[in-house]
């Protein structure tokens, strides 16, 4: 009997054990297991940590694959083996080499480990196989952007190509005297002013036309020796000394001589020879036909050599300054046509010609001063009056781009070239002259090669992020 008890309690225990490990000991297990795997929360763009997903997938703007983010990764709690879990299951083949580690808002910043950059933002990092990627489409800044993305950023396109440019340069311009035509009256005697003829600024005169009288004591002092001068001469005609005659011949020549040298005239010297009387007042007279710009001159003001009475200036031809910016300069040259509009004469276009360049450029305008001489007809165009010029350019077949392709930076120019397949390359290029909304194309891009002439801003920024 003692037996059959000792089996039947034997038989009881191993039952209990079998329950207790069947339904308690398994569900322990599990959940153990379970705490052993880190619960994804989300999953990110590596690249652009902002962009978040509760699927794995891949990024709409740049292509990455998307890495998931684990319950207390983004505290830093994960390490050991659940880390190195969630780090291989981040992308697909675990073992891949991580390059470095970058500061997705400032790619500026590596490290060679993983942690915090000093913005705040969690480092990410940057793969092999990422590089590799990028040297085998020909540049490490090229980027492949969806053509939904092109869309979204208004991407649009143009080519290189070799073109005839005939543009023109626009410039603000002003008018001028013509420095050439420009004459100064003086007086070689000293004397007082007489009479007036012309007594206002900007009274119109023809050349000969009388200014005024002087009266000069030197210039009748020379007048009558003149006239002795030839007295003399008479008198010795019957002289059979020739000595004699020649030396009343010397006087005479040496007493016109002075005259001449005081600009009074040949009619002048004649109209004394032949009333054997002196010219009390002796007159100057225009030097040129034009306007009275500057007067100096009064009745009865004493006159000195020095003095500048009247200036003449001839406005049939005038000058035109046009300010033309430094970096167009290179397409100025002389002889070059000009066309000139003035807001006094509507709808009248004046034609002329380059006739100097200046050598300075303004350091403060940053222009250089271009001198273009226009003829006059009507005297329409008046000292000092503003207009607009243009300059005709062209004759020479160069490569030209969009203006809006170049992306300058001041030290360097960059444009981007569609590779294909959603591929675009940065690539440096050295630019010339511009004319109207196109950039000569010195080096760096060829003819026919399909460039980015809008969206090339973003474009820019994502390259140099990646």
């Amino acid at each position: 009997m003692k037996t059959p008890a000792i089996l039947l309690l034997i038989a009881a225990a191993f039952v209990g054990g079998y329950g207790y490990g069947r339904w308690y000991a398994k569900p322990a297990a599990v959940a153990g297991s379970a705490t052993g795997s880190p619960k994804v929360l989300y999953w990110q763009d590596p690249m652009h940590p902002w962009y978040k997903s509760d699927k794995p997938g891949t990024a709409p703007d740049c292509g990455m694959k998307l890495v998931p983010v684990y319950a207390g990764a983004e505290t830093g709690a994960p390490a050991g083996a659940a880390a190195k879990e969630a780090s291989q299951s981040a992308v697909p083949g675990g073992d891949r080499k991580v390059l470095y580690w970058v500061d997705a808002m400032n790619p500026s910043h590596k490290s060679d480990k993983p942690g915090t950059a000093p913005d705040g933002m969690k480092l990410v990092p940057v793969y092999a196989e990422a590089g590799a990627k990028s040297e085998s489409n020909g540049n490490q800044g090229a980027v492949q952007i969806t053509p939904q993305k092109q869309q979204l950023i208004g991407v649009e396109f143009g080519t290189a190509e070799y073109e005839s440019v005939t543009g023109s340069i626009h410039a603000a311009a002003r008018v001028t005297l013509d420095e050439t035509r420009i004459a100064k009256v003086q007086s070689r005697l000293e004397g007082w002013i007489d009479q007036l003829f012309v007594d206002f600024t900007g009274k119109q005169v023809n050349k000969g036309d009388a200014l005024l009288t002087i009266y000069s004591p030197e210039a009748v002092a020379t007048q009558m020796e003149y006239l002795l001068a030839i007295k003399a001469q008479h008198t010795m005609l019957d002289n059979p000394l020739h000595e004699m005659m020649d030396s009343t011949q010397n006087l005479v020549a040496a007493a016109k001589k002075r005259m001449e040298l005081w600009d009074i005239s040949d009619r002048q010297i004649e109209q004394v020879a032949a009333t054997s009387q002196p010219l009390q007042n002796l007159t100057l007279y225009s030097p040129i036909s034009g306007f009275v710009m500057e007067r100096n001159a009064f009745a009865k003001q004493r006159v000195t050599p020095e003095m500048v009475l009247y200036t003449v200036a001839d406005l049939s031809r005038v000058w035109v300054i046009a300010d033309v910016f430094e970096f167009e300069s290179a397409n100025v040259r002389l002889n070059q046509p000009a066309t000139l509009t003035v807001a006094s004469q509507p709808g009248r276009t004046f034609h002329g010609r380059v006739s100097y360049i200046l050598p300075q450029v303004d350091p403060i305008a940053r222009t250089l001063k271009v001198r273009i001489a226009f003829d006059n007809p009507g005297l329409a165009l008046k000292p000092d009056m503003y207009g607009e010029v243009d300059l005709q350019t062209g004759g020479t077949r160069k490569l030209v781009a969009p203006l809006t392709a170049v992306l300058n930076s001041g030290q360097q120019q960059r444009v981007f070239v569609d590779k294909g397949n959603g591929y675009f390359e940065p690539r440096d290029v050295k630019t010339g002259a511009q004319m109207d909304n196109r950039v000569e194309i010195l080096s760096g891009l060829k003819a026919g090669e399909r460039i980015v002439i809008s969206g090339n801003f973003l474009m820019d920024s994502e390259s140099r992020l990646k």
